[in-house]
């Protein structure tokens, strides 16, 4: 089946008393024209697990007849305003979710049946509102919905709604001078960020507002969920192939497995070694498509550098073909995880985690008293493997400034853990600065070794493999200077006085 086909919306919805006229919104904004109104009947039915896990984290995936684009939608939201909307086509009558669909929502389902959740039928009357030159501004909606929400008890629901949607290339802000004049009219701003919402909002959940002095297992399992659904959302940007979506999705493992790690006195390290194991596990499966992302940039660069007099024979054609081939085959290998049974498992043990975290007694101590002193280790952790680097060379340097920046990482993640009660700013800005020369450090290294085999490669295919030695060979004196700038990061971590509560 071909991919669904993209398109961002972006809207907001109302209500109207059912005896008030549609307002005119003609000299509102940039609208010069109202056209007079083209009836549609729609006919939805939306699918979700039998918990809402789809409308617990705003997705909505439904099956509609009627309209200009009949067909299933799968709605992700970018803010408030603003969703992408996935579509495809009906293929048959069946109410079967597209595998295409179902696969990119597998991190929220975590493998649950989809099914059926509520059915919706709405009589549209659509009005184009369009500028002076006669185009499309927006397209202003009056809605007159009957809905039935499934489940043990059934409910049948009937309202209004109005909903203004701006045109594609419209600027944003155009919404607020339309929603002043609509609320001029008469109109509410609605609380629903969509009709299903409204009609079982209240069989999903909802997440409890913190406390001003939260306690210290309320802040870590709160920074354990943001990461969670951070992994969610770049799952299904892997899995559509997005650029950096690999890198984002890795940074999320690592940040989950770092916490879990930093702070095992507060959600309790015995109850998450499982799950600790297998994000590192899954970090490793994703390692080797990152890495051919970063070498294949920077090799890129390296070829662009050089004078048009050392680029020797087809190098970009060379360089193109082995990370196109090194690529496809990483690609499939991360995509066989994501859809495989031991990557479902993790994210189920991971749901247990956050559903039922397994807190120890310190768990109920005050946040920014009880988190110090978990962050205090990782810092002298990080300052160890620094010192353990002193007087090393070639590999063993290497590898010895590797665990410095894996030391450093787990020093800023648990600084963002104790963000929302403890000025770390300052003080994690020094510590980031080292991880960036440690980082580039790092991707020169693994950049040297994919140049070391596109040589080995093009020397048995009877290719020329100057220009790949040559920048094999400057790759030394660019780990040199990385060294240099991470030794000046250091010294300027150390040097400055750190936050009181670190000391």
């Amino acid at each position: 089946m071909k991919g669904p086909a993209t398109a961002v919306e972006r809207e907001r919805k109302y209500e109207l008393s059912e005896t008030t006229g549609i307002p005119r919104l003609v000299g509102a904004g940039p609208v010069r024209g109202q056209a007079a109104p083209v009836e549609h009947v729609l006919d939805a039915t939306y699918f979700d697990t039998p918990g809402y896990a789809l409308a617990r984290a705003g997705l909505t995936l439904r099956r509609r007849t009627g309209g200009e684009d009949a067909g299933w939608h799968l709605k992700l939201p970018i803010d408030a305003d603003t969703r992408e909307e996935l579509h495809i086509p009906l293929a048959a009558e069946e109410l079967k979710v597209p595998k295409a669909l179902s696969r990119l929502v597998r991190a929220y389902t975590l493998g649950a049946k989809i099914g059926p959740v509520a059915h919706l039928r709405t009589d549209r009357f659509a009005h184009q509102l369009t500028d002076g030159d006669g185009h499309a501004v927006a397209t202003l909606t009056d809605d007159h919905v009957t809905g039935e929400a499934a489940g043990d008890t059934a409910r049948l629901e009937r309202w209004r709604e109005v909903e203004i949607e701006l045109a594609p290339e419209v600027a944003p802000g155009v919404l607020d001078e339309l929603e002043r004049a609509l609320t001029g009219a008469g109109a509410q701003v609605s609380p629903w960020p969509s009709k299903l919402r409204r009609l079982i909002g209240d069989r999903v959940p909802t997440g409890r507002k913190p406390p001003k002095r939260p306690d210290a297992g309320t802040v870590v399992v709160g920074y354990l969920r943001e990461q969670a659904d951070r992994l969610r959302q770049a799952d299904v940007g892997v899995r559509r192939d997005f650029d950096d979506s690999v890198h984002q999705l890795r940074v999320c493992v690592r940040k989950l497995r770092s916490a879990l790690r930093s702070f095992e006195s507060i959600v309790d390290g015995d109850g998450t070694a499982g799950l600790v194991a297998e994000l590192k596990w899954l970090g490793q499966r994703l390692g080797p498509a990152r890495d051919l992302e970063v070498a294949e940039a920077l090799v890129a660069a390296g070829v662009d550098r050089l004078p048009p007099e050392l680029v020797v024979g087809p190098v970009r054609q060379q360089a193109t073909r082995y990370f196109a081939r090194e690529k496809a085959v990483a690609r499939e290998r991360v995509l066989d995880t994501l859809d495989g049974g031991r990557y479902l498992r993790l994210l189920r043990s991971l749901e247990a985690v956050l559903t039922e975290p397994p807190l120890t007694a310190a768990a109920r101590k005050p946040a920014r008293k009880r988190l110090r002193k978990p962050v205090r280790r990782a810092v002298r952790k990080m300052e160890r493997a620094e010192k353990a680097a002193r007087g090393l060379s070639g590999s063993d340097r290497e590898r010895a400034l590797h665990e410095v920046r894996k030391r450093a990482k787990r020093v800023r993640y648990a600084l963002d853990v104790l963000r929302p009660v403890a000025e770390v700013g300052p003080w994690r800005k020094r510590v980031k600065a080292v991880l960036a020369e440690l980082g580039q450090h790092q991707d020169v290294v693994v950049s040297r070794e994919v140049l070391y085999r596109l040589g080995i490669t093009g020397s048995g295919d009877g290719g020329n493999t100057f220009t790949f030695g040559l920048l094999y060979g400057q790759g030394s004196g660019e780990t040199a200077e990385r060294r240099g700038g991470f030794t000046r990061a250091w010294t300027g971590l150390r040097g400055k006085e750190r936050p009181g509560w670190l000391s």
